[in-house]
């Protein structure tokens, strides 16, 4: 989840190739789907003037270049700051970049073959669908812990602690610690935003340095206990005589707690928002397996928790007739492809029971999320569960989308049931 930087100014694009949006413009950020439309109709392959490089908006293109290994999530490997004109490490944001410097997000083989490999155990689809009876009983706690109520924000009340405590558990701390470990995340997301001010900046280096020391000394006590927990098989595991170091530990634990609860949040809200604001009766949504795992993939389809990520050129190369140079950025528009025309039939309804329903919310190759298994999970037990013991459930007030438009969820969720 690498900041976006634009490496060298390019001048040379044609007018009708530009479009201009801006991600700060709540006009934009509540609703990006009126922009898209524009550009699926117009060109999908354009100059964004706000982040001052080329994006790609149809599902083909998109999913072409998630998978093309000519593009990296990284470009200090193949090339110098000096060379690319890379600006230096800001003192400011040090511990913030040290949560980013080993993240498997953000490496390219080897370095990310070799990380992924020794975590991706965990997060194999047989492995995480024994979690399913625990998220099961976590959704049920959490209902009861408002069904009293007249009205709720489902985002505080249900969508976020679900995820978090799942993933806490998962790497193997305790429960009680998600809402510091959310309001760590949430403050270190902010870096994301379009624009960010040196306020946010320093406010999310600090919780990225308190995340960094609470995990420094859990570390230390897995290294001298430990336990049937993902954070001690990091530390534990051994490919060859290769042992990830603390500070590798430290970065993929902080991907996944923050990676591992963003896009489930995000997609449980979009997800009741889109389920309650369609009309379909939800009773017929969850009435199966099948049919349960289909609605789950139309919601990440059809209003997706990432809209935007970012590639760097490893090479200059030619790309649908655009000249790349080395380090050029290249924005991948996932929400965009989503909603394309020429992929998905009727793209701006949400149809859970359509046959088209591919997505690229979770990415693809080599960085495809490695999360996803657990994700899916959570999501068809979160949506029916909910809907099992709210069936009148409905929205209290209109809702507000955030203003962090490459992360794209909801302020709140308010929702009544009487």
């Amino acid at each position: 989840m690498a900041a976006i930087i634009q490496l060298k100014p390019i001048t040379d694009v044609p007018s009708q190739r530009r479009a201009s949006a801006d991600p700060r413009d709540p006009a934009f950020f509540q609703n990006p789907y009126a922009f898209y439309d524009r550009l699926h109709a117009e060109s999908p392959v354009f100059f964004w003037e706000q982040y001052g490089h080329w994006c790609f908006a149809s599902f083909k293109d998109v999913s072409a270049l998630l998978r093309d290994k000519r593009f990296g999530r990284e470009i200090l490997h193949v090339a110098t700051r000096e060379e690319l004109g890379m600006p230096a490490p800001q003192p400011h944001t040090a511990a913030f970049d040290l949560t980013e410097q080993h993240s498997l997000l953000n490496l390219e083989p080897p370095a990310h073959t070799r990380l992924r490999t020794l975590v991706n155990r965990a997060f194999v689809s047989r492995h995480v669908e024994q979690l399913r009876p625990r998220i099961i009983r976590l959704a049920n706690e959490m209902i009861d812990s408002f069904e009293g109520e007249e009205c709720v924000d489902l985002i505080k009340a249900f969508a976020a602690p679900i995820p978090a405590i799942i993933i806490a558990e998962m790497i193997g701390l305790p429960a009680e610690s998600a809402p510091q470990l959310l309001a760590w995340s949430n403050r270190m997301v902010a870096m994301y935003m379009f624009g960010v001010s040196r306020a946010t900046e320093l406010d999310a280096n600090q919780a990225a340095q308190d995340f960094m020391d609470f995990l420094a000394a859990t570390i230390a006590e897995r290294r001298k206990q430990p336990r049937e927990d993902l954070l001690s098989h990091m530390l534990t595991s051994d490919r060859g005589g290769d042992r990830l170091s603390d500070a590798e530990v430290m970065s993929t634990a902080i991907l996944l707690l923050n990676a591992g609860h963003e896009a489930t949040v995000h997609t449980t809200g979009n997800g009741v928002k889109a389920i309650l604001e369609s009309g379909i009766d939800p009773v017929t949504l969850f009435s199966t397996p099948e049919q349960t795992e289909a609605t789950v993939e139309e919601c990440l389809r059809f209003d997706a928790p990432l809209h935007l990520f970012t590639r760097y050129a490893l090479s200059d190369l030619d790309y649908a007739g655009i000249s790349l140079r080395k380090g050029d950025v290249v924005g991948l528009m996932l929400g965009a492809a989503n909603r394309d025309p020429l992929r998905f039939a009727d793209a701006n309804r949400f149809d859970p029971f359509r046959g088209d329903g591919a997505n690229v919310s979770f990415g693809a190759g080599i960085h495809f999320c490695i999360g996803a298994p657990l994700a899916r999970i959570e999501l068809q037990v979160a949506f029916s569960e909910l809907f099992r013991r709210l069936p009148k459930l409905r929205l209290a007030e209109a809702s507000r989308y955030n203003d962090v438009y490459h992360f794209h969820g909801l302020e709140k969720l308010m929702v009544r049931w009487d």
